[in-house]
């Protein structure tokens, strides 16, 4: 796959799915930088990639601050000199139903999935622009589909639907390609804080009958990664077992 030496800024990879795609990206030549609001874990995803014979630094930042983002920016080109692509993971979950959701719970989902999206888009982009090239990976879920419960998680995710396809239109003739991975159900620590009940209801749910893997996931974004890759854009890739055409 052709990532050799690019440079990615995967935000949310200082742990689970984040972190997967941080190391599959860096296995296969990618300069990564590990942005995450925990500093403890960026700092040991991006150990682990050095361990290991990748490129990588640690950004501490909050995907919802302007400021703060701009500054990650700033960094990434201070030490790797260009910026490639772009891998918006992170996000919040704050499940319930709307009768009982809080004003706060639904603002914290939106602002850390959507807005924190935009956020990190609006600082690369004009990047990519400059250099005619950029790729664009924004991880939704199959909960933008619809989900009960997850009124505030849904609306983000289709959100992130919208703004993919927005901005695929918006810079398809700079080289820049804008496309979306859609996880169902990933063996990762989100799921894992599920009653057990919960996630055998969800995997019977699915044709195929596991969970998925973060290295599912992270071939799926290495693949729209890649410098080849260059004809397809506003796409939606579903990583969840079959789970969307039930």
């Amino acid at each position: 796959m052709g990532v050799n030496k690019k440079t990615a800024i995967i935000t949310g990879s200082g742990s689970g799915i984040g972190a997967g795609i941080a190391k599959k990206l860096a296995q296969n030549g990618a300069n990564v930088v590990v942005l995450d609001l925990s500093k403890q874990g960026a700092e040991e995803t991006a150990r682990d990639i050095i361990n290991n014979g990748g490129k990588a630094i640690a950004v501490q930042a909050d995907i919802t601050s302007w400021p703060e983002i701009n500054a990650a920016v700033e960094e990434t080109l201070h030490v790797f000199g260009t910026i490639d692509i772009l891998v918006n993971n992170a996000g919040a979950i704050k499940d319930s139903s709307i009768l009982k959701m809080s004003e706060q719970d639904w603002d914290l989902v939106l602002d850390t999935c959507l807005k924190g999206s935009w956020h990190c888009c609006k600082a690369v982009l004009g990047y990519m622009r400059s250099q005619n090239f950029g790729r664009v990976v924004n991880i939704t879920s199959r909960a933008w589909l619809g989900n009960p419960g997850q009124s505030n998680y849904s609306s983000a995710k289709a959100g992130i639907v919208g703004l993919t396809m927005s901005l695929a239109l918006e810079f398809a003739s700079y080289g820049i390609t804008v496309n979306i991975v859609a996880p169902g159900f990933i063996e990762a620590p989100m799921a894992r804080r599920l009653p057990l009940e919960t996630q055998q209801k969800v995997i019977n749910a699915q044709p195929i009958k596991r969970p998925g893997r973060i290295e599912d996931v992270a071939n799926a974004v290495l693949f729209f990664c890649d410098d080849e890759t260059n004809y397809i854009t506003g796409q939606i890739l579903y990583v969840d077992g079959g789970r969307h055409v039930v």
